[in-house]
């Protein structure tokens, strides 16, 4: 198969197993969204989402959340972990929110990555998800599928976000990156990892990974 032919491939078999994309993490505007995905680092969305509707609670927009401290956010969201370091961004990018921004979450990748505790796949996503501006964000389940599927070197998620943008058309790309990530976890994982049920790296993946995986 030539690169074209198998991203075609990819593709197609992505949108029939997974035609319908629900945003995995429970939100109600871009304010909430931020907030889920800024406490999705190094946690479940299923985790996420049994803390959100307590703090939501509580506060679901940055006017309301200001009026809560530091330490009594880090208390509601600390079994998602990185408390000490979410709650005050949480805190912080509320009030930057309320004194640059007339309490709205801004467009561009620019304001976003200004906020506390907010890096490039975290706008990302809101940029995607909240605002259907055409975005790839790369998490560790499109790493690692890219560099099965021998669509990047695999050298680091900047330059995976790069060939994945080069290779898939833009108008697909907030749907593909969600797909992916399905994908990933329900039958290309880290671990427990069985060829025969990722279909996509079976027919073409790299020569290396199938190999290693026909050994073991």
């Amino acid at each position: 198969m030539t690169k074209q032919e198998k991203i075609v491939y990819i593709i197609n078999t992505l949108e029939r197993i997974y035609p319908e994309t629900p945003i995995p993490l429970n939100h109600k505007d871009p304010y909430t969204l931020l907030i889920a995905v800024l406490l999705s680092a190094q946690s479940t969305d299923k985790g996420v989402n049994k803390i959100t509707p307590i703090l939501f609670s509580l506060a679901d927009n940055p006017y309301d959340m200001i009026k809560l401290s530091v330490e009594e956010i880090r208390t509601i969201i600390k079994p998602v972990g990185l408390s000490p370091m979410k709650s005050k961004g949480i805190y912080g990018l509320s009030k930057i929110l309320i004194e640059k921004h007339q309490g709205k979450v801004p467009r561009t990748f620019e304001d976003l990555e200004a906020l506390p505790a907010v890096g490039h796949k975290t706008a990302s996503v809101v940029l995607s998800q909240a605002f259907n501006i055409p975005t790839f964000p790369v998490d560790t389940h499109i790493h690692r599928l890219m560099y099965r599927w021998g669509m990047t070197n695999g050298k680091n998620v900047v330059q995976t976000e790069k060939d994945a943008k080069r290779l898939f058309p833009k108008d697909l790309w907030n749907k593909l990156h969600l797909q992916i990530i399905f994908y990933g976890r329900e039958y290309s994982p880290a671990r427990g990892w069985d060829i025969n049920k990722d279909i996509i790296t079976k027919k073409i993946g790299r020569k290396s990974i199938l190999n290693k995986q026909s050994v073991s």
